[in-house]
């Protein structure tokens, strides 16, 4: 994977970009929501940039795939790696936030989807309620 600076705009929108396609599947919604939420403005990111960002991550990943074709999107190594990326504890709480209105966008968590996102805020130190209360003021 490429590498991008700590807490920097691309480390997270890489983050949210795995959980765009942790299920094996790009919903629409889930684009939609990154307008409707200004995910682009929120993580100081234009949408080219976020979309190139989208589009590396892909082409790191099938990089990657084995002979057969195959892609272990959500090795623990890898995950663990770019969760390293973000140190702060307000932008982790904010690519909480929005991994998970990402990941149930399509009206569904998907098993990989929480799987992931469980991982994250497990690795992190980060709870429901902290989330809650960052986000209720």
């Amino acid at each position: 994977m490429r590498n991008y600076s700590q807490n920097s705009p691309e480390a997270i929108a890489r983050l949210l970009a795995i959980f765009m396609i942790a299920d094996g599947n790009m919903d629409p919604r889930e684009l939609e929501l990154l307008e409707k939420l200004h995910v682009y403005h929120l993580i100081n990111l234009p949408r080219k940039q976020f979309a190139q960002v989208l589009r590396d991550v892909c082409d790191d990943i099938s990089d990657e795939a084995s002979d057969d074709g195959s892609i272990k999107l959500l090795e623990r190594e890898r995950i663990d790696s770019l969760l390293a990326d973000i140190t702060d504890r307000r932008k982790r709480i904010l690519t909480c936030v929005l991994a998970m209105d990402i990941s149930k966008s399509d009206g569904t968590i998907s098993d990989s989807e929480m799987a992931l996102l469980s991982h994250m805020m497990k690795s992190w130190g980060i709870s429901l309620e902290d989330l809650e209360r960052e986000f209720a003021r």
